[in-house]
């Protein structure tokens, strides 16, 4: 273990609560109406708002349906409809704003939200969600002014008060956050997390004395909690007083025994001197003690092997934490994809997945885990496990268009062609806002058609896919392989596949491709310039390029050179259907 602080794991980290609504909260705007005199009006004038207003209600109704569905795009349309009708709906500007907010389009989110509060000032979900926003956009003063306009309407709301001073503290403004802390303190009394919230506080800002202060106070409060006195040895520690560190680690063992949280700060304080061995079998025994509680022993391995470039585990160490967690921790999910974290940093797919296979038998509703285990089938090439678990997790989660992606991928590379079509077209239906996916479906699909004969369906589909996702190399290649095959627009097959080697000029595959091309339009010389390219970075083992060399070979009349890598091609026991006749013939023939 290298001389790195492991911190002090009975500090509980303040984390900025992000508030969400957990309902879909339906507001009408409420505007006073002026007194009015009497007026004549025209009754087809009163119909015509009349009409608009059902027309309204429709849309706003059905919108929050497909919201609850998950039809994210068709509420925004729905939602935008309500706004042309009515452009100050506060309401349709917050629903519209929560979906844009979920899209992670937070700019269009504030917008809406600050309008919307401009003509709905009073209503608090608008705000509470804008500060939100404020503050995953790094706005803490904002966010901050927003939960001060709201505590002016509840002044005795402790959430309120409480995220105030995390923003204060996230903006950077030490006495106004302290300030907040200490108003919560005068309401709830001496309190753990705002104490130790000021105290980091006031190490962050070095007012190292107030910051001993919090802690005495928490002491004081309450001399039997050895996690306070953890605290106090830790911030000796941090400051360099070693002696009295020692003193408070051993307080704590004195007060409590069994703690098993203490042996990661004594871990620490052995690490911190130079005392490697003994730190580490420290750190085991917090990993062996059933007084800590999972979360944080995964923590502290997170804090120990997150930096693979300075390491402070060595590979032995690392295996041995987690052996430990599987032997105390057998049923937990989590250890067995930190275990699988572990086989895939050494490059170990088949471990990883074993281990990523057996957290989903403990926990089947982790789709991240599932699509983990998809990818690595996808590594490996083993395209019939990819189609058993993107089939399993098609199940699970059925409005995830990447499982079926990686679906159609698999039946593609069993030949299951109408199995690929029916899925790609099933997989269409869930992809939203996403031009770069639906590209790849409709490559998929159009390759499936391709190898059923259907050429021209599958030429119309490689045209969407490559305006849809123009950097798509591998539906640009393909493409052009297959127009290159076909005779068919040679110059914009040309164009396809120079723009994929301009990027990989250095794969064989591509290369070939190109050569091709340059082959089919009679440019001989420069497609034998690419094609010895291609050669030179690997090709010399793939059978269909060296046959395709020895074809550009006897196009510039070279028949002896050409017959040998036609042989070479046989060797490897691949090539064309008519190689054989090729050889025997000893002249070139079109399949």
């Amino acid at each position: 273990m290298k001389n790195t602080m492991i911190k002090w794991l009975f500090i509980f980290l303040l984390s900025v609560f992000i508030f969400a609504c957990s309902a879909t909260k339906t507001t009408v705007d409420t505007e006073e109406e002026p007194e009015t005199t009497e007026v004549k009006v025209d009754e087809k004038e009163v119909e015509l708002e009349e009409q608009k207003q059902k027309q309204f209600e429709y849309l706003f109704v059905n919108a929050l349906q497909e919201k609850a569905l998950g039809n994210t795009q068709k509420a925004v349309q729905l939602l935008s409809g309500c706004l042309e009708i009515d452009p100050k709906s506060s309401a349709a500007m917050y629903e519209l704003a929560t979906l844009h907010a979920g899209n992670n389009d937070l700019t269009s989110a504030s917008l809406l939200l600050e309008k919307a509060i401009n003509l709905n000032p009073e209503n608090k979900w608008y705000k509470l969600l804008l500060a939100q926003i404020y503050q995953q956009t790094r706005r803490f003063n904002e966010a901050a002014d927003i939960y001060d306009e709201l505590l002016q309407k509840d002044n005795e709301n402790l959430e309120y008060l409480y995220m105030k001073a995390a923003l204060l503290t996230n903006a950077g403004k030490v006495e106004e956050a302290v300030a907040a802390y200490n108003k919560l303190e005068e309401k709830v009394g001496v309190n753990e997390q705002i104490s130790v919230a000021k105290q980091q506080l006031f190490v962050k800002d070095g007012q190292v004395e107030r910051a001993f202060e919090e802690i005495e106070k928490l002491i004081e409060f309450d001399p039997q909690e050895p996690k306070y006195y953890g605290l106090m040895a830790d911030l000796f520690q941090n400051q360099g007083d070693s002696v009295n560190a020692m003193k408070y680690y051993r307080k704590i063992q004195e007060i409590d025994p069994e703690n098993g949280f203490v042996h990661f700060s004594l871990a620490n304080y052995y690490l911190h001197n130079g005392q490697e061995e003994k730190s580490f079998d420290e750190t085991k025994k917090g990993f062996r003690s059933d007084q800590v509680d999972l979360q944080t022993k995964l923590q502290l391995y997170m804090m120990l092997t997150s930096n693979p470039a300075d390491p402070n585990l060595t590979p032995e160490q690392e295996k041995e934490l987690i052996d430990i967690l599987l032997e105390v921790h057998p049923d937990e999910y989590l250890v067995h994809t930190v275990r699988a974290e572990s086989f895939l940093k050494n490059g170990m797919l088949e471990e990883a997945r074993s281990a990523l296979l057996k957290a989903l038998d403990i926990e089947k509703n982790d789709y991240m885990l599932w699509e983990r285990v998809l990818f690595i089938d996808n590594d490996l090439l083993d395209w019939q496990s990819l189609q058993e678990h993107s089939n399993q997790a098609m199940e699970l989660f059925p409005n995830q268009p990447q499982v079926y992606f990686l679906n159609a991928v698999a039946c593609l590379q069993l030949e299951k062609y109408e199995e690929t079509v029916e899925v790609t077209e099933e997989g269409l239906v869930y992809v939203v806002d996403n031009k770069q996916m639906e590209g790849r479906f409709l490559m998929l699909k159009g390759e499936a058609l391709y190898k059923m004969g259907k050429m021209d369906e599958a030429f119309e589909l490689f045209d969407e896919s490559v305006e849809l996702d123009p950097d798509n190399h591998i539906a640009l290649n393909n493409y052009s392989y297959y127009l290159s095959l076909a005779e068919r627009n040679l110059d914009k097959a040309e164009r396809m596949s120079g723009k994929v080697i301009e990027r990989f000029p250095d794969n064989p595959t591509y290369l070939d491709t190109y050569a091709w091309v340059l082959f089919k339009k009679g440019e001989y010389k420069l497609a034998r310039f690419y094609m010895e390219s291609a050669i030179k970075n690997g090709a010399d083992e793939n059978a269909t390029l060296l046959e395709h060399y020895g074809d550009i070979l006897f196009k510039l009349q070279q028949a002896e050179e050409a017959l040998k890598y036609w042989q070479k091609a046989m060797e490897l026991g691949g090539g064309s259907k008519i190689l054989e006749r090729k050889i025997s013939e000893r002249n070139y023939l079109e399949e």
